[in-house]
This record gives C-alpha cells, structure tokens and sequence, in this order.
C-alpha cells in the first residue's frame, strides 16, 4: 500500500527525490543527451583552447545591463502664498518647549511664554526642543521658515539685511534662520514665493530622553534696515514627510536683539499694564454713563416741572384773590432771580498789566 501511495507521488512530482534517480540514471547512460555550449563539446573547447585557433566572437548582449533607471527625486513641495501660522500638533503630538534662562542681561536667548515670543541675539544658537507622541515615519523631516506678522507684510519675504549678506560668504547668506550642529541641512527658495526655509531629518529621541533638541541661529537683527527694519516675524517649525506633506505645525513670534532678557522684560510689564488699563476702562465705562444719564433725567425732569401748568379750584371769591396775588408774587420772585443771574455785577480783573480802578477807590483830589 504504501510502495502505491509512494509511485503516485513520484509521478505527481517529476523533480522530487523518487524522479532525480531516474533523471541522473538517463544522462549518464546517455552523455549525448547532456546541454553543450555553442563553442561545441569539452573535447573541442580543449583544442580550441590550446591550439592558436582564434575563438569565436562573444556574443556581447550577454553583458548589457537593462536600462538605467534614474533614482526617485523628491523635488521640493511649493508652499502656500499665505503661511498658516496656526498651530497643529497633529497626530503625532507636534510640540515645542524652550530653556529657561530668565531675564537676565547675560542671557543669549530667553522665550516668553506669555507673549509665546522668543528674545535672542544675533548669530547666537538657541536650543529648541521637539516633542512628539509617537514615532513619525521613517525619513521625516523638521522645516524652519521666517515670515512676517503683519497682514501688509506678508507677501514680502523675509531675508538679511545687504549689510550682514555682504559679510558673509557662505551660499545660503541671504537666509535669515540656519540650523546648527547637523550638516544634513539644506537651504531652499520656493519658486513660487521666493520664501526662505531649511530642513534637517528627524532625529528620535536618544536614550533616556523625550525630547528632540535642534539648534536655530538668527542671522540679522530685528532692527536692521534693509532687511526686516523693526518689523515683527514669526518663526514656523513644521514635521513633514519626504513628499512634503504636513505632519505637524507650531508658531511663535523672534526678535533678534541685543539684550533679550531686558527686552522681555519690557514688553511683559507693558503688556500687563495694557490689561490692566483696559479691564479699568471696562469697569469705569458703565458708571460714567449711568451716571450722565442721571444727570440728563434730573435736568430734563426739573425743567419740565417747572413749565408745568396746574389748576386749582377754590372756593369763594376772597379765598381766589389772595392765592392770586401769592401766585404773581411768586412769578415775580422768580423773573427777577432769572434776570440777577444774567446780569454780570463783577468787573473782570486782568491778568497782568495795571489794575482797573473802581469809583471807591479814587481819591477826593481826583
């Protein structure tokens, strides 16, 4: 039964151990039946060898490669004309934390988080550290890009001033932010927008950590004319993909100036002076108009009381003509308290100059 079981399955299976006897039984007991070269048998390929007989011509499509194909350029995505300066963790948890350094004057770089703004100086590296909640994808990349604040500046692209350009020889000199530490970096211009930006690959967190630290620089002041000449920038780091797509977006406001920690200062007690004057004016508002509109009732409702007419009716004929003349004496008192007022008794002194004399005070010989 099982010398059955085992024919069919050698005859269902021609290469299987049962078959390969068989086959290496039919090409030793038939050497013609084995392959030959196009040069012949062994035996003619051994004088063509070593007799002075040319060889035959190689056939030289046996060594032509296939066509070359050409490696996957992954050509720089072209920004929007607007930049989106909203933040988006996304789905990976996309965040950014600072140092903290302070106000004081020896600082190179602080970050405000009440004014989600960063004070530092010029050509001086600032760590910024990248948060995540998950591994992005392989290949992924962080972009940093300087774009203006203001609605009438946005379309303007944000470059060094010809000072700072001219000095330095580097190839990317006209761009204001540079990553430091990593020389994977790369430089482009979009060619639709000419804005400025610069990627670096991203780094997963080393051991122990949870946090990704980059290093940006800031090539040019704020304050510097021809370039951004005191006009406030926003700095947008993005986690994309090879292809460009966006993973992740956080903003915050830069200035690049000579003493960060008393700039921050400064604009922190002047923020919350102006929140503070602002909550008084709300609060005072409501209470000054109630208290105009009080006002305006009571001379509105007393001018109209006194030109009110009433009428009273008495009895007998000598009761009427003694509250008559009360009524017109009363009428009288008040006519000449009106014409009193408005005439002016009191003669105006000058201010400066000679005093005007008054009759009392003339002497008799005068």
């Amino acid at each position: 039964m099982e010398e059955d079981m085992n024919a069919e399955a050698s005859q269902s299976l021609p290469l299987s151990q049962n078959t390969f006897r068989v086959l290496w039984d039919n090409i030793v007991n038939n050497p013609d039946s084995m392959p030959t070269s196009d040069w012949g048998t062994d035996e003619q390929i051994d004088a063509l060898l070593f007799s002075d007989q040319p060889l035959p011509p190689i056939n030289e499509q046996f060594f032509e490669l296939g066509p070359a194909v050409a490696p996957q350029d992954y050509a720089t995505p072209q920004a929007p004309t607007v930049a989106v300066t909203t933040d988006y963790p996304g789905e990976y948890g996309f965040g950014l934390t600072f140092q903290k350094s302070g106000c004081a004057k020896s600082v190179t770089s602080t970050f405000s988080e009440q004014l989600n703004k960063l004070y530092c100086q010029l050509a001086k590296t600032t760590p910024i550290e990248l948060i995540v909640s998950k591994e992005p994808p392989l290949g992924a990349l962080v972009r940093a890009t300087a774009v203006y604040k203001k609605t009438e500046h946005v379309a303007e692209v944000v470059r060094r001033c010809p000072h700072h350009q001219n000095e330095d020889a580097a190839e990317n000199s006209s761009h204001l932010i540079r990553l430091e530490g990593s020389q994977l970096a790369l430089y482009y211009e979009d060619p639709n927008t000419k804005r400025h930006s610069v990627t670096v690959p991203y780094e997963p967190p080393q051991l122990g950590s949870r946090h990704t630290t980059i290093l940006l620089s800031y090539m040019c002041n704020s304050s510097c004319m021809g370039g951004m000449n005191r006009r406030p920038i926003l700095t947008i780091l993005t986690l994309e993909t090879t292809d460009g797509s966006v993973l992740g977006r956080r903003c915050f406001e830069a200035r690049i100036c000579a003493c960060p920690g008393r700039d921050r200062k400064t604009e922190e007690e002047n923020g919350t002076k102006q929140k503070s004057g602002k909550q008084l004016k709300k609060r005072k508002s409501p209470t000054l108009l109630e208290s105009t509109e009080c006002n305006k009732k009571t001379k509105s409702a007393s001018s109209a009381e006194d030109d009110e007419v009433f009428t009273l009716r008495v009895r007998g004929r000598q009761n009427f003509e003694m509250l008559k003349k009360i009524n017109d004496a009363l009428e009288l008192q008040d006519k000449l308290g009106k014409n009193k007022s408005a005439v002016k008794t009191d003669i105006p002194m000058p201010s400066s100059g000679k005093r005007v004399m008054k009759l009392e005070d003339r002497s008799d010989s005068e």
